[in-house]
């Protein structure tokens, strides 16, 4: 699972993904119901291998939601339930697939026997691209559109690195990272072809370390700022 992560900087999303950044600028640092970049098609009508980056709130906001809020419970989606959970199955059916470009994520590790937030990115330093679902909402903060996106995760027990994280009776989960060679493949796929991408990126290709929390928690975050 994934509650915090870095969103890519500017000049990685254009020189990495091949889109051109957002308008709007956006924080270092992203919380479930913070705004950060995400990639999609254009549009019905893209070409293959069309990308465009648009600004979306972390956690999945349905039409239906009554609260923004609902952001904090959204932010990753199970691909054993994104197809039936009602926040996500909208989205899914209509192959609303998206890349949520990251620097790095992070996850708490218990180890020392206390929660200790560490730092996971690829091998070498690369940008992360996570696969993931992505809604539109047509009212949001100030009565504006809202685009939201969530994270989808895979089973991550027995992997030699991501079963360190989380509490040690919890299930352990981890986002799906997609190779550069697999990204337009992903954001055209058939609804009926998604599973083939439910895979766990291998042990090798991440790097992890540990990474002392410098902001408050995301629940803070959110209540102060909730449309940073």
């Amino acid at each position: 699972m994934c509650a915090n992560y870095i969103p890519s900087r500017r000049e990685q999303l254009e020189q990495h993904f091949g889109v051109a950044a957002p308008d709007s600028d956006y924080k270092a640092e992203t919380y479930p119901g913070y705004m950060a970049p995400f990639i999609r098609t254009p549009g019905n009508d893209a070409l293959y291998g069309d990308r465009a980056a648009a600004l979306g709130m972390f956690g999945m906001v349905p039409h239906w939601a009554k609260d923004l809020k609902l952001a904090r419970q959204t932010y990753n989606a199970r691909t054993e339930t994104v197809a039936s959970k009602p926040s996500f199955r909208s989205a899914f059916k209509h192959g609303q697939f998206c890349i949520i470009p990251a620097a790095a994520i992070f996850e708490p590790n218990y180890e020392s026997g206390k929660a200790e937030r560490w730092e996971i990115a690829m091998t070498g330093g690369a940008p992360m691209g996570i696969a993931g679902i992505w809604e539109h909402r047509q009212e949001g903060p100030n009565g504006l559109p809202l685009l939201s996106f969530s994270m989808l995760t895979v089973n991550a027990d027995g992997h030699p690195l991501m079963q360190r994280f989380h509490k040690p009776e919890d299930e352990k989960r981890m986002v799906i990272v997609l190779a550069p060679d697999q990204y337009d493949d992903w954001l055209n796929c058939p609804v009926d072809e998604a599973e083939s991408f439910f895979q766990r990126y291998p042990a090798e290709g991440l790097e992890a370390q540990p990474a002392p929390r410098t902001q408050p928690k995301a629940k803070d975050l959110f209540e102060d700022d909730p449309a940073a």
